[in-house]
This record gives C-alpha cells, structure tokens and sequence, in this order.
C-alpha cells in the first residue's frame, strides 16, 4: 500500500561489458558536422516515437513511425506526424514535443557539509483544567503531543537541507534517510529481505524538490510523494547483466505539514 505503482531495479555491469565503452564519455560537445543527427535507431528493437518503449505498431502510410499502442500513434499524429507522414525521408531527423516524458537535466553530484541541527525546544503543555472529562483530557493531550512530534521531525528535515535546498536525491548506502514526517515510517519488519537472503538497507532517497523539475501535472495526471525511499541487498548479490527488483518505501505529505 505504501509504494502501489512504484517500482525500482538494480543493474549493476562491471567497467568492462558489452554495452557501454571502458571509458567515461568526454565532457566536452562533439564537435559539429552540420549534419543531422538521425533518431531512428538503424539496429535493434523498434522504439515508440512518443515514449520510447517497444513500438510493435506501425504508420499504415509511412511504414516509418513506430509506436507502443493506439493512442501514442494519435497522439504523435496529432502533434507533427500528420505533417511529416508524407515526407519520411524527413522526421527522423525531428524531434518529437509531445510533451509526454519527463524533461532531461543533469545531476550534479555534491558532498554534504555537516549541519548542526538547530535544537526544537519541545513545547510544555499544561495540564487541562476544567469540567471536561479525563477521557477528554487524555485525547487533547496526545494530540498536542502528535503535533509536537510533527513539527520536530520536519523542522529537522528542512534544517538537513537548508545548504542545498533544491537537492533532488540524497545518496547514502547503509544510513538512515531523513523523513519529512513522523507518519507512515517503515520499521524493520517492514522492509523484505532480498531473494538471497541479505538484509535490504538504504541505497538513496528522492526528495520531493524533484517534482518540481518533473512538471508532471502537465501530463494532466498528478503525481506527489513525501519522500522515495530505495533499499537494497546489502551483500549486492551478483546479477550478471540482468535486473532485480529492489524496494521503495512511499512517505506522503502529511496535512499537518
């Protein structure tokens, strides 16, 4: 319940494999060639001109545009392949707004200064006096001490990232993430151990800021979390060159925030 529809991989190659060079990429642009830059994969599975998935249908009249399902190809029809259709030589070379996947940036990697977190003094509450019942008494007076709790938790979360406050992921293999509310954290119990049997433990967490960057209410269907918490095998089982599914932990917002 807590990461319904949310699913995270882990792959991890050795330097050396049969998919990516030995060495990095170079930081600096290729040089330009005036020539366009074809779209069109020449080799391999056929992609979606929309979003990139597996695209076993076609363009009845180009041949060329490939698409995962009906609606992609109306919706790329609608937005230039009506315009294109007739000249294919060309809209390979077009990229394609459909204003349907997420936008690209590049993730600037940082090492957190140390904080000193700023101290929450706790509020005193006074007894409540009065004509109300004990049972009354009791129910206000944990309340109070709920919201107490909320206030500390978050005031501990915006001080943990008052330096960078626009951080999108926070990475730290094997420590406790930073949560924005004192509602719905997991417990031990709470999260799987890996099929091989190791203890899963914190890989990274996102943070809600990235929504931001996402625009994702542009897609007309909204998307929000708290924090996205990611554990994983602890041992890094070996996978070869195959996937394995690891866990997410989905931290709301609460109302109280």
């Amino acid at each position: 319940p807590c990461c319904a529809g949310l699913r995270v991989f882990r792959n991890q190659l050795p330097r050396k494999n049969d998919f990516y060079s030995y060495e990095p990429p170079s930081e600096n642009p290729p040089p330009e060639t005036g020539e366009s830059v074809c779209l069109q994969l020449k080799s391999g599975a056929h992609l979606c001109r929309v979003c990139g998935c597996l695209g076993p249908k076609t363009c009845s009249r180009c041949h060329k545009a490939y698409y995962c399902s009906k609606e992609h190809q109306t919706l790329d029809w609608r937005l230039g392949h009506k315009q294109t259709c007739a000249q294919p030589d060309h809209f390979d070379h077009i990229i394609p707004d459909h204003n349907f996947l997420f936008p690209e940036f590049e993730i600037v990697i940082e090492t957190e200064e140390e904080i000193m977190p700023e101290v929450v003094e706790k509020e005193d509450y006074s007894e409540i006096t009065g004509s109300m019942g004990e049972a009354l008494e009791e129910e206000l007076d944990s309340m109070a001490k709920h919201e107490s709790g909320e206030d500390t938790i978050f005031q501990k979360f915006k001080t943990q990232i008052a330096l960078e406050p626009e951080q999108i992921l926070r990475y730290g293999r094997g420590i406790a993430p930073i949560w924005i509310s004192g509602e719905n954290i997991p417990q031990e119990k709470d999260i799987p151990d890996c099929p091989c049997g190791a203890k899963r433990i914190l890989e990274f967490q996102v943070m809600p800021q990235l929504l931001n960057y996402l625009k994702a209410d542009r897609l007309g269907k909204s998307i929000d979390w708290g924090i996205l918490a990611v554990f994983t095998c602890a041992e890094s089982c070996s996978l070869g060159t195959g996937y394995t599914e690891e866990f997410v932990w989905k931290q709301d917002v609460t109302d109280t925030l």
